[in-house]
């Protein structure tokens, strides 16, 4: 006998049983750009590519910090980027003076 110890075996797997049967996943539909859009404030531009956005998005304010890229004329978001939630900046921006000193004594 294994370590396990011995598997009672009732008949009954999880796949004979048809009420436990998933439905493959339904994809949703992506808002359009333009919708996307209008929740968005942003603040700066850092660089070329990287902006400072302030969205609203699934009634979640998140402060949202990330590349671009330009695709068919139209500017879109990139995978590199960080979204912080309201809580989040609010740490970060209370610990600037730290990151400052840590810059400082860096340089």
């Amino acid at each position: 006998m294994s370590w396990r110890g011995k598997r009672k075996d009732d008949g009954v797997r999880a796949s004979d049983d048809e009420s436990e049967a998933h439905a493959p996943a339904k994809k949703v539909a992506k808002p359009t750009e333009e919708s996307e859009e209008s929740d968005d404030i942003v603040v700066c531009n850092i660089s070329k590519n990287r902006r400072v956005s302030v969205r609203n998005w699934n009634g979640k304010i998140w402060i949202d910090i990330r590349e671009f890229y330009v695709k068919d004329g139209k500017t879109l978001p990139g995978k590199k980027g960080i979204s912080l939630s309201v809580d989040q900046w609010n740490t970060l921006r209370n610990h600037a003076g730290d990151i400052d000193k840590a810059l400082s004594d860096l340089s």
